[in-house]
């Protein structure tokens, strides 16, 4: 199954990069469940800078493309929703794609988070 994950990314930094290692285990969590996840958010700032108003609207704009192949659209709860997750989940909604809130309990006690941490990534 096709699955565009959400999970809270915007200031990333400025929280220790806590949203940038919850986007990691959201991406496990959807691996282990046997789906085939896309996280732009984990890609595009590869190369663009979310920093940059331009970079960050370009990125999520060409996010929007995938819904369109996707299966569902899995939200990512413990952090709440941000801005950039209502937006991906309302252009869900309108093009007819289901959305699935899930929750990470205590991500941390994963195999993925200790071999993740583990490895310095």
């Amino acid at each position: 199954m096709r699955v565009i994950l959400e999970s809270p990314y915007a200031d990333n930094l400025v929280n220790g990069g806590q949203y940038l290692a919850y986007a990691r285990q959201c991406l496990w969590d959807s691996l282990l469940r046997r789906e085939s996840p896309f996280a732009s958010h984990l890609l595009y700032t590869q190369v663009l800078d979310d920093k940059i108003s331009e970079q960050r609207k370009l990125g999520m704009d060409l996010a929007l493309g995938w819904y369109d192949v996707a299966d569902i659209c899995a939200v990512y709860t413990d952090y709440g929703i941000s801005d950039g997750m209502r937006r991906g989940i309302e252009y869900a909604e309108s093009i007819g794609l289901a959305t699935e809130e899930r929750s990470i309990k205590d991500a941390s006690q994963t195999s993925f988070g200790a071999s993740f941490s583990d490895n310095g990534r």
